[in-house]
């Protein structure tokens, strides 16, 4: 195993005990999160934004103010509506959702290969998409052991947890498209063996809004 891996595997397990510390504890420890992951976030996407060449200082300065409505008004909104309607478990559930996913992709990327998924990010392929989709279910498998009444082994729970997933997977690519016009590898260097807050958060973002939103507005 490489010095990167390591740092990869304990940065991950540091962030992880840190996420639940920041859920379980008290609420205002889960706020003040959303928060500071929503201030880093946007400071990265502004960093990346002025990086890009073809793009005039109108254009920025737009992409700035919709990163920071997106983030302060959509993003750290849907978190804590999600927290505080359906509590710290369903939000440790969903979150995990987006992390099988990304592990997923991960690891059957690396393990098979294949196939490039698509130009925007060339060591994204077909199989760790497929891999995605596939681990996605492992929470809902899990929390159906915890709690078998509220997580149940549906249809519908089944496609929330593929289209997060899914959503999880097109806000990776969102970002990494970014960072190739930027012409920047990571967003950032704040996590090691990972880069940036976003370069961890690319696929949250996104899946957070897309969940409270489906499971508010439409009833599973």
């Amino acid at each position: 195993m490489t010095k990167e891996s390591q740092k990869r595997i304990i940065t991950s397990i540091l962030l992880f005990l840190l996420v639940i510390f920041c859920i379980f504890v008290h609420k205002y420890f889960f706020i003040t999160a959303i928060l500071v992951i929503s201030y880093f976030a946007f400071d990265e996407i502004c960093i990346i934004i002025v990086r890009v060449r073809n793009l005039n200082e109108l254009a920025k300065f737009l992409f700035r103010f919709i990163s920071l409505f997106y983030l302060f008004g959509i993003f750290a909104l849907s978190a804590i509506g999600l927290y505080f309607a359906d509590g710290p478990f369903f939000f440790l559930y969903i979150l995990s959702i987006c992390i099988c996913s990304d592990i997923g992709g991960y690891i059957i990327g690396k393990s098979i290969g294949g196939k490039k998924l698509t130009k925007i990010s060339p060591n994204k392929t077909i199989s760790g998409s497929f891999g995605s989709f596939c681990f996605s279910i492992v929470p809902l498998l899990i929390f159906y052991n915890i709690n078998s009444s509220e997580y149940l082994l549906s249809i519908s729970n089944f496609l929330m947890c593929l289209f997060t997933s899914l959503v999880c997977q097109l806000g990776d690519l969102f970002i990494s498209y970014l960072k190739r016009k930027a012409k920047v590898k990571d967003t950032g260097n704040i996590l090691p063996g990972h880069g940036g807050l976003m370069d961890r958060v690319d696929g949250i973002i996104f899946a957070i809004p897309f969940a409270f939103i489906l499971s508010k507005l439409i009833i599973l």
